[in-house]
């Protein structure tokens, strides 16, 4: 009974209609009655179907629930992929984190092109930070000289310092003879200067043009920021106004990942 559609309804009315032309006014009269019932009767037939059409509304959300649960099913798979990735990513990170890289590589990394450096010996590459203490004596950080080494691998190395005499010279010399500087580095005498002021020490600086140079000394630093594109200001404190040419660390083993 839920098979009637519409168009057999259309058609019967239509068949109606097609025999009012040929009857009279009395058989009409009888006629439209029973067309009274046949609708009566066509919509308690067409009843049943109507549950079945709310059904189906009320089948809709279900289906919409099944489009979230299938785009929820798409998510969890797409977050499987990601766990899978990042899981990949984890075992890729330990796996480097357990080959960790050379300290040549590490220097390499840090000087990226750079193939001239310039360095002061107070506070970097010297225990003393005073040119007074070095008219006492002279000492090799024994940290630095492994770093010092590599810088000197494939940098062109220049150390150079204020002195207050002929006699704190030699002492600085002999110091970085006796670490071995000389001997297994890439650095010879003559790339050792010596200055009576601070301004000596900068116009060396200036006139080696390094791409990298190191110093403690926070003036002289900010002097040379115009003319040297990078330098590393060797300093227990931060500068407040950091700037992209200029890079604060406490030691140069440090800087370099030593410590």
């Amino acid at each position: 009974m839920a098979d009637y559609s519409k168009d057999d309804f259309t058609q019967l009315v239509k068949r109606l209609s097609d025999l009012f032309h040929s009857l009279d006014s009395r058989s009409v009269g009888a006629i439209a009655g029973l067309a009274v019932a046949i609708v009566f009767t066509w919509r308690l037939l067409r009843s049943p179907s109507e549950p079945q059409r709310r059904q189906r509304k009320r089948q809709n959300p279900a289906a919409s629930n099944s489009g979230v649960a299938n785009l929820t099913n798409s998510n969890h798979i797409s977050f499987g992929v990601s766990s899978e990735v990042a899981s990949a990513q984890n075992v890729n990170d330990e796996f480097f984190q357990s080959v960790k890289p050379t300290l040549g590589q590490i220097v390499r990394q840090r000087l990226s092109e750079g193939r001239k450096v310039t360095c002061r010996l107070l506070g970097v590459i010297l225990e003393e930070s005073t040119p007074e203490e070095l008219q006492k004596q002279a000492t090799v950080r024994s940290s630095v000289l492994e770093v010092l080494l590599e810088i000197t691998k494939f940098c062109d190395l220049y150390l150079m310092e204020r002195v207050l005499d002929d006699e704190s010279e030699k002492k600085v010399l002999v110091a970085l003879e006796d670490a071995g500087i000389f001997t297994s580095g890439g650095i010879i005498k003559d790339k050792v200067l010596f200055c009576s002021t601070e301004t000596g020490r900068t116009s060396f600086v200036r006139q080696l043009e390094p791409d990298l140079h190191i110093d403690t000394n926070p003036e002289i630093i900010q002097q040379l920021s115009r003319f040297i594109r990078h330098q590393l200001h060797i300093a227990s404190v931060k500068p407040e106004q950091p700037t992209s040419s200029i890079t604060s660390s406490p030691s140069l083993e440090e800087f370099f990942g030593c410590v």
